[in-house]
């Protein structure tokens, strides 16, 4: 994993960033590199409000608020940004107004990498608008300035058509803080993180190479 001056994460929910990326947040921040989260919505739409019920539609958004910052805490980030656009409405979003948020950012922080879906191999909406997005707002950039925008894909056709991942990050190292990032997310995944915990004690293949290992995609930025 490249050494970077400064790293920009742009995800649309609260534990986007704890599934995919965790591990490679956490190498960057114990780097002393600065990590800069813009979560664009607080998740209020989330399907999971317990069985039996521990939270209401209205009382999710603070449920959701405090789970991802005690998530960022656990990952290093400090600077954390929720941008307050409600969630399942970032495809409804001006397309101009979330490049122009998203190229403030960049502006000001300088970073060398940036962290965000690709677009058209991300599944959900809200997902291909931001990374939709994050590759306008570069796209703008000058060649010689613009960040490298490593790209997260799991659409079923991703490896069809965008062949193996060109960046792949051994985070086992940081297996035990991208446990308890995702974990921190518990109105979500509370019973799936039980189901790990006894998967882990079996030495699980498949949940070892998804806690281990991050994949991305080079984003090749055009403009």
């Amino acid at each position: 994993m490249n050494q970077e001056s400064a790293v920009l994460v742009v995800f649309p929910h609260p534990d986007d960033e704890a599934f995919g990326v965790s591990g490679t947040i956490a190498t960057h921040t114990r780097r002393g590199t600065p990590v800069t989260y813009m979560c664009l919505t607080l998740g209020e739409m989330g399907r999971n409000l317990g069985n039996p019920p521990f939270a209401t539609r209205e009382s999710l958004p603070l449920i959701r608020k405090k789970e991802l910052q005690d998530a960022a805490k656990i990952m290093g980030i400090q600077d954390l940004r929720m941008m307050g656009i409600r969630d399942k409405t970032v495809e409804f979003e001006s397309e101009e107004y979330l490049v122009n948020m998203i190229s403030s950012a960049i502006n000001e922080l300088n970073p060398s990498l940036v962290i965000s879906f690709y677009p058209g191999y991300s599944v959900h909406p809200d997902h291909e608008a931001t990374g939709r997005a994050v590759a306008a707002a570069l796209g703008r950039m000058d060649k010689e300035k613009r960040p490298v925008f490593h790209a997260v894909a799991f659409a079923h056709n991703s490896l069809e058509d965008l062949g193996k991942p060109d960046v792949v990050n051994d985070v086992s190292d940081m297996q035990d803080v991208k446990m308890a990032a995702i974990k921190a997310h518990s109105s979500q995944t509370q019973l799936m993180t039980a189901q790990w915990e006894e998967l882990l004690l079996k030495k699980d293949p498949d949940l070892l190479k998804r806690l281990q290992i991050e994949e991305f995609w080079t984003y090749p930025v055009e403009g």
